[in-house]
């Protein structure tokens, strides 16, 4: 039986279920809207009068995908995943590997129990491809093979990679590109240098999107991917991430950082299919600006 059907015509989604599957009891189809299992162009929809626009895809999610899901933390969503990499997006707040202190609630292990589907004796596992910040929200890779990690770390440099940052202040100019030498020596907090044998040039391009009385929207893109490299430029800038007190903020008006990966694109390492993946700012920062 296909599990996934495109909508001919527009019709309201438990009337088409139902034709699709008219060999499913009525009370059965209610119960896979009730609980979650059916997606509209791979999104959760429960409401049985959401109306299909023609081309939306209706899917059907096996009960072992949905006991996964449940697995992962408020916030968390896998947007992508295949036999070769898993595309998520993370919360703020959620370390991306285990530290010194925090061993646990880590995207690494709660993607870790996902691919386990609650099997600690499984076998399946992920590896760690690059790493967002404690407090930055958004896209995230892991690699399902080691051969696939090392080839997107590999080409990781060739990644075009953005971000979205609600900031301080405005910078002076519409676009700009902020360059420096980082320090990433010491364990907590990076600076910019003079060049030495120990420092490594940064690169961010941004333009601002869009200006008001509280500070700037910034649109972000990395020609190098050094450790907190937004957040040490746009505070040499003189405008810092909100909710940023380690690069001088001075406010933190809804208790994060403003700092989203939104945009990640790059070469499939099995494929070579060019994947695209878009989010949007949360909504809790778009109110911000």
């Amino acid at each position: 039986m296909p599990t996934s059907h495109t909508v001919k015509h527009p019709a309201e989604l438990l009337e088409f279920l139902l034709v699709c599957h008219r060999e499913t009891k009525k009370t059965k189809v209610r119960q896979w809207l009730k609980h979650g299992s059916v997606l509209v162009n791979g999104q959760s929809v429960t409401r049985f009068n959401h109306l299909l626009k023609i081309g939306d895809l209706v899917s059907i999610r096996a009960r072992d995908e949905r006991r996964a899901e449940s697995l992962l933390p408020r916030g968390m969503e896998v947007v992508f995943e295949d036999s070769s990499l898993i595309v998520i997006e993370k919360p703020e707040n959620l370390l991306s590997m285990a530290s010194e202190t925090e061993r646990e609630n880590t995207a690494y292990a709660c993607l870790t129990e996902y691919v386990r589907r609650g099997n600690p004796r499984s076998p399946e596992r992920v590896w760690i491809v690059h790493r967002l910040d404690r407090g930055t929200s958004g896209l995230m890779v892991f690699a399902r093979t080691e051969t696939a990690k090392r080839t997107l770390q590999n080409k990781w440099r060739d990644t075009e990679k953005r971000y979205l940052a609600v900031v301080e202040g405005n910078p002076p100019a519409d676009r700009g590109v902020l360059k420096s030498h980082l320090d990433e020596s010491g364990p907590y907090k990076v600076y910019s240098v003079p060049p030495s044998e120990r420092t490594r040039l940064a690169v961010t391009h941004y333009r601002v999107m869009r200006r008001t009385e509280f500070g700037s929207l910034l649109g972000l893109k990395l020609e190098t991917g050094r450790r907190n490299q937004i957040r040490v430029h746009l505070a040499d800038a003189g405008c810092p991430v909100v909710g940023d007190q380690k690069y001088g903020a001075r406010t933190n008006p809804v208790g994060r950082l403003g700092l989203h990966a939104s945009f990640l694109q790059f070469q499939h390492p099995l494929t070579q299919e060019l994947l695209t993946f878009e989010s949007t700012l949360p909504p809790v920062l778009s109110r911000l600006v």
